[in-house]
Formats: structure tokens, C-alpha cells, sequence
């Protein structure tokens, strides 16, 4: 028998074999021709470009392909780089804004702070999402079907193998066995042509979808980053959206796992960074918008939250948190101002009693600051395909 074929890619790549030394080339002489050095030049520069090329073969095939959201036309990411600063209540609060501006618009809001789940009190939501039972990938790809059928119908015919025999005749009642348990476990045990997805849970027309309804009020996440980014892939995909204009999705605070996952694994139309006017908040708000442009996700600007507080007495305003910072930061970085949002208490009491000010009410100065950010919104995001 010959050698294996790895020998000879290996001889082929002049690599040692089984500890041996690598074979070389023949020395070349000075003086044994003119076009000797033009040649090792030529030959040199030729692997170099190979090696340029393959390596960006290798990184191009390590990041993860962006896949749309089955069912969703844009998504829209609302962050900041520091928590505290009201990203919640200001994420809750839009999406109530842009379903009110457009009552044509379906709207959806994704919790995806698994640590801190905050949108199913602010939305005034419990209870566990229902499972709907639809045909899955498997069935609508060949390619999808011949992977877990073309395995369980290898793995039954291995088992009725051995239990048959290895003629001609036990090959055949084999094959027959192999099928029946195939389709047995495809259609009556666990069945990998058919997909399960979680409901959203919906109020005030707007579909929502958290870790807190699935896990108790009171139980905290104690999970390491790997385990958070499959919470987070199963919110996005394993999820009945329906029909959807635009998704809201709540990001954790910072720059970690949660906001790479979400911007590398689907196409996101906009991040929309919330920040309060004082230093220590800008500091991580300008990370977050250089975040999202390394990842190539559009910036379409800034929200300053908190921006001033107007005593109910005597109307007098004060800036507690400083003056005009963020927009000082909108401008360094070349970005959009969207709105202001006061610190009032109202904002504050309707989200804790479940019912957010947009929609409880919407005639308030606080509720027209967030419905005129929802049109600056939708005025930057790219025309949605079709």
C-alpha cells in the first residue's frame, strides 16, 4: 500500500515526516545564471501572497455570518457604556413611541440584559412564554433535512445490524428496522424536523420577550459569558415574532459578549446611545459609540437623559447632573443629538407601577420628549428591505 495521503501533502508542503528532516533544495551556485535571484525573488514574492491570502481565507470563515431575524425588518440597539443612566426606561419608552407615532408599525422589545431583566416590570408582564410548535429549517431545506434524518436513519441501521445478523436477508430486514425507528423517533419521541418557539408576551401592542420571564423574579443569573451568548441567540431566534417594523432591543450596560453577539450574528439598522450629561456616564457612553463603529453598526446618535430637573414648586430648573455633556460628546464625535429627556419623577413612578409615561401619559412634556426622539429615529434609519 502507498503512503497515506497525508504523507504526501506533507512531502508536497517539504514538511518533516515521522521526525525525519524535511528534504531541501539543491544549493545554488553565485554565477549559474542570470535569472537565478530574479527567480527565488519571483517564487519568495508568490508565497507571500499565498500565505496573505490564505490567512484571510481563515479569518473571513472564523466570523459568524449575519442572518436577519425571521419575520423583522430592522432592528434597532439601544445602549450605553455605564448602567444607571435610565437606558430601560428610555428603550421601554420608545418602542411605545414608535408604535404611537405610526399605529400602522408592529413593534417589538427584546430584553437582552439577562443579568438584570428589567421590560417585564416596566411593561407590566408575567408569567412564562408559550410554546408554538412549527415546521422547522429541516423541513423547508434539503440540506437540513439530510442532517439529523440521514444520522438517526445510520444510527438505527448500525443498532438493527447488530442485532439481525450480517447476511444478505438480515441486511435487508436491518435496513427496514432502521427506517421504521427513524420515523418513529423523527415524529412520535423527539423530533428534529419540528421547531419550538417561545411567544412573545404582549402589552399596550407591544410584544416583548426577556430572561425574566423565564427564570423567578427573585433568582439571579450566575452565568459565565458562553452561556449568556446562547441565552442571547435563543432570544433573537428560537422567538415567534411575528411581523415586525422594528425591534427594540435593551442592551447591557458596557462593551462585552452580549453587544458582539448581537451585532455580528444579525444585521442591526442603528444603535442609539443613552447617556446622562456627567463625566464618569460620558466617559463609557463615547466606548459604546466607538464600540458599534468598530463593529460597523451605524450610530444614529445621542440621547441625553436625566438633562434637568424642574422643581414642581416653583419651576425653577436645575442641571444635577451637569449641562449640555452629552451634546459636548455629540459633537466631538460627529454624531446627532435626538432629544433631551427630563429627570422627573413621573418617568420614574410609571414605569415601576407598569405603566410607562408615553402611554399613561401621553400629553406630559417627559412623553412628547420620547415620542419626538422616536422620529428621529425612524428620520436616520435606511430604507428597510423589501
Amino acid at each position: 500500500m502507498g503512503a497515506p495521503a497525508w504523507r504526501w501533502a506533507l512531502r508536497a508542503a517539504r514538511l518533516p515526516v515521522g521526525g525525519g528532516r524535511a528534504p531541501t533544495a539543491p544549493r545554488r551556485h553565485p554565477g549559474c545564471g542570470p535569472a537565478a535571484p530574479f527567480a527565488d525573488s519571483a517564487s519568495s514574492s508568490s508565497r507571500d501572497e499565498a500565505l496573505r491570502s490564505k490567512r484571510v481565507q481563515i479569518l473571513s470563515r472564523g466570523l459568524p455570518k449575519q442572518k436577519p431575524i425571521e419575520g423583522v425588518k430592522q432592528v434597532v440597539v439601544l445602549a450605553s457604556g455605564k448602567g444607571g443612566v435610565g437606558k430601560s426606561t428610555t428603550a421601554v419608552n420608545i418602542a411605545l413611541a414608535l408604535a404611537a407615532n405610526d399605529s400602522t408599525k408592529e413593534v417589538g422589545l427584546l430584553d437582552a440584559d439577562v443579568y438584570g431583566p428589567s421590560i417585564p416590570k416596566m411593561m407590566n408582564l408575567k408569567g412564562n412564554p408559550e410554546l408554538t410548535t412549527i415546521p422547522g429549517p429541516h423541513v423547508l431545506s434539503s440540506q437540513g433535512l439530510a442532517s439529523p434524518f440521514c444520522f438517526l436513519l445510520f444510527f438505527f441501521f448500525l443498532k438493527s445490524l447488530l442485532f439481525h445478523g450480517k447476511n444478505e436477508a438480515d441486511c435487508e430486514s436491518a435496513v427496514i428496522h432502521a427506517v421504521a425507528d427513524t420515523f418513529f423517533s423523527c415524529f412520535f419521541f423527539e423530533n428534529p424536523l419540528i421547531e419550538n418557539l417561545m411567544r412573545p408576551l404582549k402589552n399596550y401592542g407591544i410584544a416583548c420577550m426577556s430572561m425574566g420571564f423565564l427564570i423567578e423574579e427573585t433568582a439571579p443569573v450566575v452565568w459565565r459569558g458562553l452561556m449568556v451568548m446562547s441565552a442571547v441567540e435563543k432570544l433573537l431566534r428560537q422567538v415567534d415574532w411575528g411581523q415586525l417594523d422594528y425591534l427594540v432591543i435593551d442592551m447591557p450596560p458596557g462593551t462585552g459578549d452580549v453587544q458582539l453577539s448581537v451585532s455580528q450574528n444579525i444585521p442591526v439598522a442603528g444603535a442609539v446611545i443613552i447617556s446622562t450629561p456627567q463625566d464618569v456616564a460620558l466617559l463609557d457612553a463615547r466606548k459604546g459609540a466607538e464600540m458599534f463603529r468598530k463593529v460597523h453598526v451605524p450610530v444614529l446618535g445621542l440621547v441625553q437623559n436625566m438633562s434637568v430637573f424642574q422643581c414642581p414648586k416653583c419651576k425653577h430648573e436645575t442641571h444635577i447632573f451637569g449641562a449640555d455633556g452629552v451634546r459636548d460628546l455629540a459633537k466631538t464625535l460627529g454624531l446627532d443629538i435626538l432629544g433631551d429627556i427630563p429627570l422627573h419623577v413621573n418617568i420614574r413612578e410609571t414605569c415601576d407601577s407598569g405603566q410607562p409615561v408615553v402611554i399613561s401619559q401621553p400629553q406630559s412634556d417627559a412623553a412628547k420628549a420620547y415620542l419626538k426622539i422616536a422620529m428621529e429615529i425612524v428620520r436616520r434609519l435606511p430604507v428597510p428591505p423589501t
